[in-house]
Order: C-alpha cells, then sequence, then structure tokens
C-alpha cells in the first residue's frame, strides 16, 4: 500500500518503521496499523474538519482549555484562526485524555506520543491477535454482559474522578480485548464541571452501554448508576473505589423518569446514526 504522507513523516523520523495496513476511516480520522521497534501499534492520522463538523462540536468545546485568552476570543468568534485553533484543541483533547486517563487506571489505549496530526497507541486485539471486535458485534452470555457492564461503569466512575466524561461512549466506541473492553475514540472528551451538558452526557454514555449490555442481562435496564455517581460527583463524594449500586431515589417532584429513559433511548439512536455515518465514510474513503 501507498504510505499516507503524514505517516511517512514517521518513518522518516524513526517514529515508526513500517506501515502495515489501514485500519479503519471516517470523517475525522484514518487509523492504520503500524510497526514501531518490536511492538505493532496503530496511528490515528487526524483530518482537517470542515466548518459543518466544527458548528456541531460546540457543545462538546464548552468549559475546554485553550492555550491563551486571543485563542480563546477567536474561537468564540469562529474566525478563521479560531477554527483553526479550534480543531488543533480538538485534535489535541483526545491526546491529553488518553494520557491523563491511562494514567488513572482507565482501561484506554496506551499513547505513545502525537506527531504532526499524528497519535501513535496501542493497538488493542483479540485473542488471536487481529483487531478486537466492537462491544455492539460481539454475543454475549448473561454473566459476561453483567460483568462487562460492571467494568465499564467502574471507567466511567474513574474518568468521572479526573473530571471527564466521553460524550460519545456507545457500543461502537468500546473495544473487547481478551481481558475485557477497552474504551476509544475520545476527541469529543467533556469536561465534567465546565460543561452544562456534562450531566446529560454522562446519562447518555452510561444508558448507551446499558441498553446494548440489556440485550444479555434485562435487568440492568432497571439499574440508575449514571444518577447516582453524578450525585456523589456534585457533593464532592465520589472515587475511584466508590461501591456503587445502581439504585438511585428520584425527586418526582423536579425529575420526570420517564423522560431521563426516552432521553437515553434517543442517545442510542443518535450512536446508532454516528456510526452508520462512519462506516458509510469507511466504505468511500
Amino acid at each position: 500500500m501507498k504510505t499516507p504522507t503524514g505517516l511517512q513523516e514517521l518513518i522518516d523520523d524513526g517514529v515508526i518503521d513500517a506501515v502495515l495496513r489501514p485500519l479503519k476511516s471516517g470523517k475525522e480520522a484514518s487509523v492504520y496499523v503500524v510497526r514501531s521497534g518490536g511492538h505493532v501499534r496503530c496511528a490515528k492520522v487526524y483530518k482537517d474538519m470542515a466548518q459543518r463538523s466544527f458548528q456541531q462540536r460546540v457543545q462538546y468545546q464548552e468549559g475546554r482549555k485553550v492555550r491563551g485568552s486571543r485563542q480563546a476570543r477567536a474561537i468564540g468568534k469562529a474566525t478563521k484562526f479560531g477554527r483553526k485553533e479550534a480543531e488543533a484543541a480538538w485534535k489535541n483533547a483526545e491526546v491529553d485524555a488518553l494520557y491523563l486517563l491511562a494514567g488513572a487506571g482507565v482501561r484506554v489505549p496506551q499513547p505513545y506520543g502525537y506527531f504532526n496530526g499524528v497519535l501513535v497507541m496501542d493497538l488493542v486485539t483479540d485473542e488471536n491477535g487481529e483487531s478486537a471486535p466492537r462491544l455492539g458485534e460481539v454475543e454475549l452470555s448473561p454473566e459476561t454482559a453483567r460483568e462487562y457492564h460492571r467494568v465499564l461503569i467502574r471507567q466511567v466512575v474513574r474518568m468521572l474522578c479526573v473530571g471527564l466524561i466521553h460524550g460519545d461512549l456507545s457500543p461502537y466506541n468500546v473495544l473487547v480485548a481478551p481481558d475485557g473492553p477497552v474504551i476509544i475514540d475520545l476527541p469529543q472528551v467533556v469536561s465534567a464541571s465546565g460543561n452544562n451538558a456534562a450531566r446529560t452526557m454522562l446519562r447518555r454514555d452510561v444508558g448507551n452501554l446499558t441498553i446494548c449490555l440489556s440485550r444479555f442481562a434485562p435487568e440492568l435496564l432497571d439499574t440508575w448508576y449514571a444518577e447516582e455517581m453524578w450525585a456523589l460527583f456534585e457533593q464532592g463524594e465520589l472515587h475511584p473505589d466508590s461501591e456503587l449500586t445502581g439504585h438511585f431515589e428520584f425527586d418526582e417532584s423536579q425529575v420526570d423518569v420517564d423522560s431521563v429513559m426516552q432521553s437515553i433511548i434517543d442517545a442510542r439512536e443518535e450512536a446508532i446514526i454516528r456510526q452508520q455515518g462512519r462506516e458509510a465514510a469507511e466504505h468511500g474513503d
């Protein structure tokens, strides 16, 4: 295969030795399997975003830190320079999040560096050394579904404890490795304390996972982990090892529980639509 321009620079600089094959391609990035030293890893080559994509990502960028006041003003005004800075911040968000989350013990690919718009990180594989399947592509026993749900809820808690919410977590952004699920694709990561939509996005993330795994363990639909962990987070009492029950007492005078569940279902449908768009981009790339 012809070596992509962005990866040829990494070969020339000795960061990677060879590009083995393409892994996937979407609207925001293309991912390749590469060899680096004695290791097989993956390289995520970010693409420049179109104006319409920038507008769609505004809600995720709320609360993110940028390099300085000039950059912040430009991003707010959506000037040409501001859009360029927003794209840079969008790409850097995943890199920064991966290093932070890996250090916090969250099950994400280990990053190995960010070079001129290319993120080099672990390749998540199955027991045969092939690219690991997505959570939405595997059949599970009820026991395994419950265990994966427990593990993933723990990862969401650990993320929240360092102030982050995935923001687009779904069965399509979780890979199934031999030792359990691994969370991927974090460019839309959200500041838990700085984004007004943080609670809604947390609820969506947890809801997407719960609905997926409830196909094998229906009782998971009767849990309310997002509300429980958010309440602890607001009170400053959420810790990486906090024991959650999945139970939560709603104030019926203030919360419409049916609308909460409907928002989760709507979020799942949105995730499916986004995934269909990704797959269409892969076939058309």
